[in-house]
């Protein structure tokens, strides 16, 4: 194939994906899938998920279950005890989930990076100038949880969370093609500002929730309610959870995406890097 060929190809099936996960009712569409993947009968499971397999690589050999009720009970699985252990250096703050690394790095001020040519301030981010000028500079990281991946995140390390900031919004898919088109996505899309202080130091660390298509719900243990499209509640809950470093906290309905902020001091692990594979408990960052 020549050079012009191979680029065309390329280009048309990034306008084919794009078009098919992004020029669609995001918002019926996604409620119609949380519909349908909480459906308990057993053959439409298991035609489901034996779907699912065949177009993702899908793998439940670290799974808690053998067998799933749903759909949906295959995308929250829990994992088999140890099947994530968990960087025990206080200097480390651990990764909350499995994830592709995305944009990451430094920030230049308040502004942050999506993908190569697409940044987005912390101000449209979290909508709030004491939380902008904390986090100033600050190191982060974008952290992608694949459709196939483990779902579910935990804590960086021990800390407690004093308040969560909930943010209705679209549902744009989260992958590269989409966040290197769409400005600020992530800025649009549904998400959760998870505000945590650390027991070491007294550091505050954000961890950020983005929902996307098919995926629009949130559930956090320490809150009562789920937050998705239908949620009318507070928009900002205050709360007091307190968790060890890997403890659960929540789970997407799906996969979405997770951005982790640290104030200045604060640096990416070695191998942290963009495109790299990270499981939850691997190091992140590393402490002041």
């Amino acid at each position: 194939m020549t050079v012009p060929a191979a680029l065309l190809r390329g280009f048309q099936q990034e306008d084919v994906n794009f078009l098919l996960t992004n020029r669609i009712p995001r918002q019926l569409l996604t409620l119609f899938m949380g519909w349908f993947s909480k459906i308990e009968q057993p053959l439409v499971s298991r035609v489901s998920i034996a779907a699912w397999s065949l177009l993702a690589d899908l793998h439940l050999e670290a799974a808690k279950k053998e067998r799933f009720s749903s759909l949906h009970d295959c995308f929250v699985r829990e994992l088999k005890p140890g099947a994530r252990p968990v960087c025990a250096d206080p200097g480390v703050l651990t990764s909350p989930c499995d994830a592709i690394v995305g944009a990451c790095g430094r920030l230049h001020g308040t502004e942050v990076l999506q993908a190569k040519g697409f940044p987005y301030t912390l101000r449209d981010l979290l909508g709030d100038d004491s939380l902008v000028s904390a986090y100033r500079d600050a190191a982060y990281a974008t952290l992608r949880i694949t459709s196939t991946m483990y779902h579910r995140f935990h804590a960086p390390h021990d800390c407690r969370v004093r308040r969560v900031t909930y943010f209705s919004g679209d549902t744009w898919n989260v992958n590269p093609i989409a966040l290197s088109r769409v400005e600020k996505l992530f800025c649009k899309n549904e998400r959760a500002m998870i505000q945590a202080r650390l027991d070491a130091g007294g550091h505050e660390v954000l961890m950020v929730p983005v929902a996307a298509v098919l995926v629009a719900s949130i559930r956090l243990h320490f809150l009562e309610d789920l937050l998705h499209l239908h949620y009318r509640g507070p928009n900002v809950i205050e709360c007091d959870a307190r968790f060890a470093k890997g403890e659960e906290m929540g789970w997407f309905q799906h996969g979405s995406t997770i951005l982790v902020f640290a104030p200045r001091g604060f640096a990416l692990h070695e191998g942290v890097q963009e495109g790299a594979a990270i499981r939850a408990g691997q190091p992140l960052m590393r402490l002041p």
